[in-house]
């Protein structure tokens, strides 16, 4: 008897548990939080580092910048733009966020702590990707490469919410 009400008890415990944790309410971050504070002078508003455009040489992923890795394993939300990578038609199941419109299509693509790679495996409609989102989910300062661009963070996406600047 004494064991059967520890183990329900146990049960309610981490269901209570894991119910607090899917209502936990996420930190929100600006791209500008991504960059430590004493390294944010070299970048200008938009999060790209400052360039000099006199050269002859081709732009190229500037990787100037290292990430926070005070932030890994937070559960955040950030606004940006989506530059699909894996997916159908329909859905999107693995992207890049970026801080502004046309972000790695452009050259230069942002450094890589300007990029968060986005793995979401229930994938997100296409149609919800083309204007600014949220992505809310868990934050690891992980770096990840791709055929786009390299990316410093990564997000294990847990849902999209549509954008709104307040």
């Amino acid at each position: 008897m004494r064991n059967a009400f520890s183990s329900v008890m146990l049960l309610c415990m981490t269901l209570c548990s894991v119910s607090v944790l899917g209502a936990q309410k996420p930190l929100t971050l600006d791209w500008m939080d991504l960059i430590p504070k004493q390294e944010r002078h070299q970048f200008d508003q938009q999060g790209m580092p400052t360039v000099n455009h006199n050269g002859n040489t081709p732009a190229k992923q500037s990787h100037i910048g290292a990430v926070r890795p005070e932030l890994d394993g937070k559960y955040v939300k950030i606004p940006g733009f989506v530059i699909p990578l894996e997916g159908d038609d329909q859905t999107i199941t693995e992207f890049l966020l970026v801080p502004y419109f046309g972000a790695c299509i452009h050259v230069p693509p942002p450094p890589p702590n300007q990029i968060i790679y986005v793995k979401f495996p229930q994938g997100a409609p296409v149609q919800e990707l083309w204007d600014v989102i949220y992505v809310v989910g868990k934050l690891k300062a992980e770096p990840v490469s791709s055929d786009v661009a390299d990316a410093g963070y990564k997000i294990e996406g847990s849902r999209i919410e549509p954008y709104d600047d307040q």
